[in-house]
């Protein structure tokens, strides 16, 4: 009974002994929050998207009030907003160009070969792992929507073809689209960036335009049409490298399969022959 009542008495002294050092603790080395921070956070849209390169809003206020970030790297709240922010703080909001959500891929039905039925689970990452999901093109869009579900911002949207259409005004570049899409169609791209590449097909010729009607066949004819070395051929696919010179929409006219577009004022439908139509491309 003595040795029983002497543990717990040892137990008790310890457990006293730990609660005051982390009293003592908390006191003595607790860092003072900026009371800034609160305000900031609830100027910003509460998203917690992480699109700004930090885990959430209240950590993006934090680097705020310490300098560490721009009001203008939040990319789902407004001109507005970010000019609020900035004003409170005394800092200038930055420039920062929008991302958004690219698809390389413009092979829905209509376009894609498909060479068997799937039926199981309605997920691209199951159809992957069994048979690739049944479409043709193994590189190409399987259609089943984990984009669509995964995004919490609704900025993505099937449409009729089986292809996930990006609302630009929507998509806050959180990455949650590249990371589930098991195809890894998805990019984030610079909203004024107007060539966009709808394919991601390794292969030449007729052995790409077998597979999908709208796939890249390799001919090279956009690398020769742009201005020097912005395209180039890699892989058997067009490379664009805005760091060589700006892109001109004549890169796209000779295309023969409009597996190159040319999207002015960002917004991408997904639907390549009325793309390229609206925008004046024609074929040589």
């Amino acid at each position: 009974m003595q040795n029983i009542l002497a543990a717990a008495g040892i137990m008790l002294g310890l457990s006293l002994t730990f609660a005051l050092v982390l009293v003592l603790a908390y006191r003595f080395l607790k860092v003072e929050e900026d009371p800034r921070t609160e305000e900031v956070e609830a100027m910003l849209p509460g998203t917690n998207c992480g699109a700004c390169g930090v885990p959430g809003c209240k950590a993006f206020a934090e680097s705020l009030v310490g300098g560490d970030n721009q009001p203008s790297g939040c990319t789902v709240s407004s001109s507005e907003s970010i000019e609020h922010i900035a004003e409170f703080l005394g800092v200038e909001a930055g420039e920062s160009v929008k991302l958004v959500a690219r698809l390389h891929c413009a092979g829905g039905r209509a376009q894609a070969l498909q060479v068997a039925e799937y039926d199981g689970f309605d997920s691209c990452r199951a159809a992957t792992l069994v048979g690739g999901g049944g479409k043709g093109c193994a590189w190409g869009c399987l259609g089943l929507a984990d984009c669509e579900v995964v995004c919490e911002f609704d900025a993505i949207q099937m449409n009729d073809n089986g292809l996930p259409v990006v609302e630009v005004a929507k998509c806050t570049a959180c990455n949650d689209c590249v990371e589930v899409c098991p195809k890894d169609l998805f990019e984030l791209q610079p909203v004024d960036q107007p060539l966009l590449v709808q394919c991601k097909v390794p292969l030449a010729g007729d052995a790409a335009t077998a597979m999908c009607a709208v796939a890249c066949d390799a001919c090279g004819r956009c690398a020769q049409d742009a201005e020097p070395d912005v395209i180039t051929m890699q892989g058997n696919l067009p490379a664009i490298d805005l760091t060589r010179g700006a892109p001109t929409p004549e890169a796209t006219f000779r295309c023969p399969t409009q597996a190159i577009q040319w999207v002015p004022g960002g917004q991408f439908t997904a639907e390549p022959s009325v793309v390229h139509e609206a925008h004046g491309g024609h074929h040589g």
